[in-house]
């Protein structure tokens, strides 16, 4: 994976200068220049406006209980496209407006949904790991708080006070 990044960091670069001399020569600089900045400014407006949907979306699908996967998805999607599209190249800007369409986000989740395992989470009782003997609850897990609440109603709340204040009462702390 290392080698792989380390051969786009140099790849990407050395094939955005080559597409820059051949635009460079083909339209002229200023042109060249104008549509890297164009490319920048309708990516920064894509962003906004797709970003703001898939907000209220994740916000409704929260709001009725559901964890919004999708959308967490095509959120990191967004992010990607915006800084390939503030990255100057025409290469990056393609990649970057690719993610933009619902269609090509869709087909990444689903290629990348058919590379990934997921285990299941067993909800307040702890995290469940995958053994010979199939799940089971992981011991001593710092992250899981066990506790008990009682609900208090709030006339018993003031008559309790009161007893509390009152100097004649047991419960007053003033034995």
């Amino acid at each position: 994976m290392g080698l792989i990044l380390l051969l786009m960091f140099i790849a990407v670069p050395i094939v955005e200068i080559m597409i820059f001399i051949q635009a460079g020569d083909a339209f002229g600089l200023w042109p060249t220049v104008i549509a890297v900045v164009a490319t920048a400014i309708i990516g920064s407006f894509l962003l906004r406006t797709q970003g703001l949907s898939l907000l209220f979306k994740a916000q409704k699908n929260m709001e009725q209980g559901v964890f919004p996967v999708k959308e967490a998805f095509d959120g990191l999607c967004l992010v990607v496209a915006g800084a390939l599209l503030l990255t100057p190249g025409f290469l990056t800007d393609t990649i970057g407006f690719l993610l933009f369409v619902p269609f090509v986000r869709l087909g990444l989740r689903t290629y990348l949904a058919t590379k990934m395992t997921v285990h299941h989470a067993q909800g307040a009782k702890g995290f469940s790991t995958y053994g010979e003997a199939g799940p089971r609850q992981r011991p001593n897990d710092p992250t899981v708080i066990d506790g008990e609440y009682e609900e208090i109603n709030p006339e018993e709340t003031a008559e309790i006070e009161a007893q509390e204040n009152n100097p004649d009462s047991p419960w007053s702390g003033k034995g």
